[in-house]
């Protein structure tokens, strides 16, 4: 049976040593969370977020907008938050009302407090091989799980399932900078299985239960980014987690793998935007 890739008590690690550094600092890092309309799931996700900057001691706002609101009040908004001294990071809560366009206000943070590093000038860097100010949260989980696990990526062949600017695209750069060799695969890679069978690691971020024991390489490692509920309501992944894991080596599991590992990874990239601006 595979080893479990546990992000509950990796998170619960990172964030009480994340505690006694905020605990020493004078001034106290801001995280703002603009969220607009009314997903259900955002909300949750957004709660979360604020729930867990506030036990950890960084100061944490939402500001809520209708789902009629107007790009450019976003904009204005935005604006105003990167010109705030007193603001050290600036979250847009994705998916944004479908008649804003998600690219403006998504280039309009500045740099500096963009903590989700999905801003052109973040991503530009991350691409070209340069430190960005910070790295996205779901890869960067995703890799600091992998360390915690001591497992090898050098020479390593990483197949990854989905190309989101979210997920895909940012970690399979992330890999190459770890010199692994890397595939992506996505709805129009021709021969899934053979691929997802040549891995050394399979990292999954469909949002859909597609890979089951049988296709995977002996031993290979497996973290499943999918989230959603299958027809009975059960929260699944991406992966049978039951045949993969008499398969694998290590295997992540949903809920309680990556999920846990985002957010941590948004609250170091709070602190280490702080740290930036001081």
């Amino acid at each position: 049976m595979a080893v479990i890739l546990d992000g509950k008590k990796l998170r619960d690690k990172i964030l009480s040593d994340l505690k006694l550094k905020i605990d020493k600092f004078e001034k106290k890092p801001k995280l703002v969370v603009i969220l607009a309309g009314d997903n259900p799931a955002s909300k949750i996700y957004v709660n979360n977020k604020k729930k867990t900057a506030e036990k950890l001691g960084i100061l944490s706002q939402v500001i809520e907008y209708p789902s009629n609101v107007s790009e450019n009040e976003l904009l204005d908004k935005i604006s105003e938050l990167n010109k705030d001294e007193t603001v050290t990071a600036v979250l847009v809560q994705l998916p944004l009302p479908s008649h804003i366009s998600k690219e403006n206000i998504m280039n309009s943070i500045a740099p500096e407090k963009d903590v989700d590093g999905f801003t052109p000038y973040n991503f530009g860097k991350l691409f070209s091989g340069e430190e960005p100010m910070v790295y996205p949260c779901t890869p960067k989980g995703i890799l600091l799980l992998l360390k915690e696990y001591d497992i090898e990526l050098e020479g390593k062949h990483v197949v990854i399932i989905g190309r989101s600017n979210i997920v895909g695209r940012p970690l399979s750069q992330m890999m190459l900078n770890k010199n692994a060799t890397v595939t992506v695969c996505h709805s129009h890679t021709k021969n899934l299985p053979d691929i997802i069978k040549t891995a050394d690691v399979v990292v999954s971020a469909a949002g859909k239960n597609i890979i089951k024991g049988e296709m995977l390489k002996n031993n290979c490692v497996v973290v499943d980014v999918g989230i959603f509920k299958d027809e009975n309501g059960k929260t699944r992944g991406d992966v049978d987690f039951e045949s993969a894991s008499r398969i694998a080596s290590y295997i992540s599991p949903v809920p309680g793998g990556v999920g846990p590992m985002t957010i941590t990874s948004l609250m170091l990239n709070t602190v280490e935007l702080f740290e930036k601006s001081l």
